[in-house]
């Protein structure tokens, strides 16, 4: 048996997302140590408060890496297996960095928020969008990307997320995203639809975020990992910190390989991957991409516990 826990990112987020974990004492602790540094409360936010707050970036993104550090928290105190290797789904990759020891909750906390706020900084809202490909192969989709690109140099598409085969999320200009899904759908994907998000991540729009990103990150204090963590941009794990820190810049203009980490993580001899957080959306993606794996999400207090038993 050979673990690896995994991350998610922005998109897990709902009202009342962490309800089920009212048996586990350390969430709640966690939640209140966060809205301390932060000096907000998000434990009110994700009990009773607005989705449309909840969905701004600024706080989805430090919700998202509080609930991922409190899950896993709760899975410390209930289990003393240690994951071999860790991974996040974009943002969840800054989670992975916290359990894995290389930066603090604190820093990461403030690092996240940052993060989100020069993301949503670098494009106006309206100027930049995402949405989904269904049912088409990659390449095909990169070459719809790169025609619509072709075609207007004031204006680009691009790959943002390879979740799972099948589907892709496309980012960049939001008129260059409305292109590449009429060529889509006209070459036969399943479906192709806008997201709603405004900000085109994971993409070229994202370079002058990323070179602030680089300053804030060459003044935060980071460890090497304890455990290594699979990196969105390269699918590979990096001890040296200042490669660490180059890797975050970067990933905020370059696609998320997701299916390449799950299949990396696979020929790493990985058994079982642990989904750490509220929802089971990386699961999902995870069964599409290699179904020989054990998936386990901790996607409530129950499900914990349930996974602590059949990983005993």
């Amino acid at each position: 048996m050979k673990l690896a826990f995994v991350f998610p990112g922005q998109g897990s987020q709902s009202v009342g997302m962490m309800a089920g974990y009212d048996n586990l004492p350390v969430v709640r602790e966690t939640f209140a140590e966060a809205s301390d540094i932060l000096t907000q409360d998000f434990w009110a936010m994700i009990s009773h408060g607005s989705a449309e707050d909840l969905n701004l970036t600024v706080n989805t993104q430090p919700l998202m890496l509080m609930a991922g550090v409190a899950v896993y928290r709760a899975w410390e105190s209930l289990c003393d297996k240690k994951p071999s290797i860790l991974a996040g789904h974009s943002l969840g990759e800054y989670t992975a960095l916290v359990v894995s020891g290389a930066l603090s909750f604190e820093d990461a906390l403030s690092l996240v928020r940052y993060r989100a706020q020069i993301m949503q900084e670098a494009v106006p809202e309206g100027i930049g969008a995402m949405a989904a490909i269904l049912g088409m192969e990659d390449e095909m989709i990169a070459s719809i990307c790169q025609e619509v690109t072709a075609s207007n140099t004031q204006e680009s598409v691009e790959p943002a997320n390879f979740n799972s085969p099948g589907q892709i999320v496309i980012a960049g200009h939001t008129n260059a995203v409305l292109k590449a899904i009429e060529l889509a759908k006209g070459k036969g994907a399943k479906r192709a639809v806008m997201l709603p998000m405004s900000i085109p991540s994971h993409c070229r729009l994202m370079k002058p975020a990323a070179e602030k990103m680089r300053q804030q990150l060459a003044a935060t204090s980071l460890q090497s990992p304890t455990i290594p963590v699979l990196h969105n941009v390269d699918v590979k794990s990096h001890d040296d910190i200042d490669s660490i820190r180059d890797i975050l810049a970067q990933q905020l203009f370059n696609p998320v390989r997701w299916v390449d980490t799950i299949r990396q993580l696979a020929a790493d001899g990985i058994t079982h991957i642990v989904e750490c957080g509220p929802g089971n959306i990386l699961t999902g993606l995870d069964k599409r991409i290699d179904r020989s794996l054990q998936h386990l999400p901790l996607s409530n207090g129950e499900a914990v516990k349930e996974a602590v038993s059949v990983l005993r």
